[in-house]
């Protein structure tokens, strides 16, 4: 993974209830579909326990040891970045509207073209076959279309709530993101 040369979280926007944390030129964009309430109120990325977002991308080897949702701004300086799909905390995603799940889309969109990561990352199939209207095409893995001219992936959802996938088919899944090696 490269490095984000000392770059700072992008705040996202006023008003914006978990700030994204992003920089120019990221290796991976990772973009999880909306806050949980309790990552809204910590103020963290992924803050729910039971979440598996920080040890897979740690097993997956993207990190050099497993991050704390309080250390999510040291991802930048692995490469890394994250952001939501949907600015709105939920207590489940499914509370999300299609509508919001669209707009969002249209949002990441222009986030990855002004900041320009190698590889944008959304963790959950289902909104993003909503928000992008792709429910046939869609699969797991690297899609067939860029977003905002950055390759995009479709990957599992990190939530102790996604019982299909245990962390090591997530650590295996995330793993595919490293940059191949010169």
């Amino acid at each position: 993974m490269g490095t984000a040369g000392g770059a700072t979280a992008d705040g996202g926007g006023p008003g914006k209830p978990l700030p994204d944390v992003v920089a120019p030129d990221l290796d991976v964009l990772f973009c999880g579909i909306n806050p949980s309430l309790l990552s809204a109120a910590r103020g963290h990325h992924f803050a729910r326990p039971g979440n598996r977002f920080w040890p897979a991308l740690h097993l997956a080897g993207l990190t050099p040891r497993r991050l704390a949702p309080e250390e999510d701004r040291e991802l930048l300086d692995h490469g890394l970045g994250v952001t939501n799909l949907v600015d709105r905390p939920t207590r489940t995603a499914a509370e999300l509207r299609p509508d919001e799940l669209r707009d969002g889309a249209v949002a990441l969109a222009a986030l990855v073209a002004r900041h320009r990561p190698r590889v944008v990352a959304v963790l959950g199939i289902t909104a993003w076959r909503l928000a992008t209207g792709e429910r046939a095409r869609t699969g797991w893995g690297r899609q067939p279309d860029r977003l905002g001219g950055a390759q995009t992936w479709v990957l599992p959802n990190p939530s102790g709530l996604n019982a299909a996938y245990q962390l090591p088919d997530l650590a295996r899944l995330y793993g595919g993101l490293r940059a191949p090696r010169s």
